[in-house]
């Protein structure tokens, strides 16, 4: 697994400077804006966020705090979130797949030989909405994954209104998701995320 530190989309939204280096700065401040991934130790600042962004809508989260707990535990580098002056204001979630779509099993398995990392949810707090910071975490996510070596494509499922989001993302509708929670239907969408040697050749990865 690479490490984080080493992967110039993640490093801190803020340039070095002289008149920022480590010996100039004020103790005990926190970077304006940072990207990281997430820890177990996030899993209740993640679930508050997202409970508020889904339950209002749909009437259940994606990821309940357990689950969130889960793959935190299993597979941090497959998620990211975005702090601003050490609060979490937006994060995504992700595990691995090994199969070209996405079933009921998706859900709640992590498959450490998959290829496909299956996006399970992006949230953003409500403070920080109708900003793009949504667009831009996706963003730096993808140019992450294409880091990874074993990831070949990212795959998810979304209601229809927000098909355009992430077709605005890159991402191509495969069809209907075979994937239901109770009343609910998805479609499901594929970016593929390998193909770009210059980018990996000149990325820092």
């Amino acid at each position: 697994m690479p490490v984080l530190s080493t992967s110039p989309f993640l490093k801190p939204a803020h340039l070095w400077s002289p008149r920022n280096s480590p010996g100039r700065q004020r103790r005990h401040t926190l970077p304006a804006s940072e990207f990281r991934c997430l820890s177990p130790e996030d899993a209740v600042s993640v679930f508050e966020i997202e409970r508020e962004a889904f339950i209002s809508v749909s009437g259940d989260c994606p990821l309940h705090l357990d689950e969130i707990r889960h793959f935190l535990t299993l597979c941090p580098e497959l998620s990211l979130g975005w702090f601003e002056e050490g609060r979490l204001v937006a994060f995504i979630i992700g595990s691995l797949w090994d199969q070209d779509r996405l079933s009921q099993a998706a859900l709640t398995l992590h498959k450490p030989r998959g290829t496909a990392v299956h996006i399970h949810v992006l949230a953003v707090h409500r403070t920080f909405r109708q900003q793009g910071k949504g667009s831009i975490l996706m963003w730096r996510y993808l140019q992450y994954l294409r880091c990874l070596p074993f990831a070949r494509r990212a795959v998810l499922m979304c209601e229809d209104f927000l098909v355009p989001f992430y077709e605005k993302c890159g991402f191509k509708a495969l069809g209907p998701c075979e994937v239901t929670v109770g009343a609910l239907a998805f479609t499901e969408m594929q970016h593929v995320v390998r193909g770009h040697a210059f980018m990996r050749r000149n990325s820092g990865c």
